[in-house]
């Protein structure tokens, strides 16, 4: 018998110098040789679809209260802010999801369907470059808009390709 030892880990970083790292590791065994190089293919794939699935949540983040109700100051106040109104993407992909939205009068439920379908988060959660694929697709699905084709121009200042 021949044992494969397979690894796949992955670490991202997150808001406020933090960052989180998941790690899967597979133990298998094999009768012939030959059998590795598509084992350990397969075993990889299995891997990265575990560790890519299981390290979209977050959790904890520095700053944040137990409760994830807002941040607090220095002093131990509010500053105010309501945590689920902050964007992880750009301030200018922000921008431009908000008015390609509004330009088009679109159902804002399915705007978000659309993420969670696509990246299995809500908007407000995409990271820059999942914004990124969400603005292309809205940018494809609804190519017109009221000012003249100004959205392609934002998209590429907000980052998009």
């Amino acid at each position: 018998m021949i044992t494969l030892e397979c690894n796949y880990s992955k670490k991202i970083g997150l808001p406020g110098y933090s960052s989180h790292q998941f790690s899967i590791t597979l133990r298998t065994e094999i009768s012939d040789v030959n059998q590795v190089q598509q084992e350990s293919a397969r075993l990889y794939q299995l891997l990265q679809d575990g560790v890519d699935s299981s390290i979209q949540e977050i959790g904890y983040l520095p700053g944040q209260k137990a409760n994830g109700n807002g941040d607090r100051n220095g002093n131990g106040h509010s500053n105010g802010k309501d945590r689920n109104d902050e964007w992880k993407c750009s301030p200018a992909q922000k921008e431009l999801i908000l008015d390609i939205v509004e330009e088009n009068r679109l159902d804002k439920n399915e705007v978000e369907q659309l993420a969670r379908d696509r990246f299995n988060a809500p908007v407000k959660t995409l990271n820059k470059l999942q914004a990124s694929g969400l603005i292309k697709e809205l940018l494809e699905k609804y190519p017109r808009n009221h000012n003249g084709g100004n959205n392609r121009r934002q998209f590429q200042r907000a980052g998009g390709r």
